[in-house]
């Protein structure tokens, strides 16, 4: 079943209130997912400050002081702070982002990277949505994007790590309400390409397959043009980056979806009642999106 939400705002005066319009859409969505949840906000200047480096890490136990003490020993002269927000640990730096994901996972090698990039947090828990925003403080934050999900599992184990959004590009995130039919052979053609997993689920290997065409140059349309040819299933994905936000559903777009858009923003859920209390939300242009039709905005682009 599951529950997607996403925002993307155009115009800065709402960035303030993103935290606030994207805390009420994923509880709407509540019923369709209440065993975990999950969110990626691109642009909240305290937990993604400006010109930062930024990793998101599920699995771990110390306290926030050890481990900043424990990754700023591999980043001789970098600032590091960390912050933990209910159970995941955000922790910024003022150096290179890959030294510190290499220094986070040096540090803890069991820990689960749940996210990271310059304008990216990725917070996730097991447990009910609202409560699970709460925790994270997500009505206070800020930005220009934001990517939710509320979770009623049919693919793996109920836990943070098979929570989503799946991000394991920089700066990327994905989130799926379906079922992947052929996930197993693409996750070992994955492997055999070199990459690894952190979960079981099957959402974990659609974002590894954009993440991997996105690597290779390819833009997003081109990437899920190309996932939507080799993906089984029954779908509706949003699919973002610090650029760029989009959806697509399967040939029968079986998973419901609707689309809303003003000047001021575009928005996604999987239900119209995530998206009825956004502002001037009574002169947006609302529909359902077509299958396999990719519909993708991004931040440099001018409203009509």
């Amino acid at each position: 079943m599951c529950g997607i939400v996403g925002l993307h705002l155009r115009n800065p005066e709402l960035y303030p209130k993103l935290g606030e319009l994207l805390t009420r859409m994923l509880r709407e969505m509540e019923d369709r997912g209440p065993d975990s949840a999950g969110v990626s906000v691109y642009g909240d200047p305290t937990w993604s400050p400006a010109g930062s480096a930024g990793i998101s890490l599920l699995g771990i136990s110390d306290d926030p002081v050890s481990v900043r003490a424990a990754i700023a020993a591999a980043l001789p002269g970098a600032a590091v702070a960390v912050r933990k927000l209910d159970g995941t640990y955000v922790v910024t730096s003022d150096g290179d982002l890959d030294a510190l994901v290499t220094a986070a996972r040096a540090a803890y090698p069991d820990a689960v990277v749940a996210g990271f990039g310059h304008d990216v947090t990725v917070l996730k828990g097991v447990g009910a949505p609202r409560a699970l925003a709460e925790a994270w403080g997500l009505a206070g934050a800020q930005g220009w994007q934001g990517v939710g999900h509320t979770r009623m599992a049919t693919e793996s184990a109920v836990t943070p790590s098979g929570a989503h959004p799946y991000a394991v590009g920089p700066d990327q995130c994905l989130v799926h309400n379906g079922s992947f039919a052929n996930h197993a052979t693409i996750r070992r053609e994955l492997q055999r390409a070199g990459m690894t997993f952190d979960s079981l689920n099957d959402t974990e290997v659609g974002a590894r397959f954009v993440a991997h065409e996105l690597e290779a140059g390819h833009g997003v349309h081109e990437a899920l043009t190309e996932l939507t040819r080799t993906f089984d299933g029954f779908y509706t994905l949003l699919v973002s980056n610090a650029d760029s936000f989009a959806v697509v559903r399967d040939a029968i777009a079986c998973k419901p979806a609707v689309i809303a858009e003003t000047d001021d923003w575009v928005a996604m859920a999987s239900e119209f009642r995530a998206l009825a209390h956004l502002p001037g939300v009574e002169n947006a242009r609302i529909w359902e999106p077509e299958p396999e039709v990719i519909y993708h905005w991004s931040r440099q682009e001018v409203p009509a």
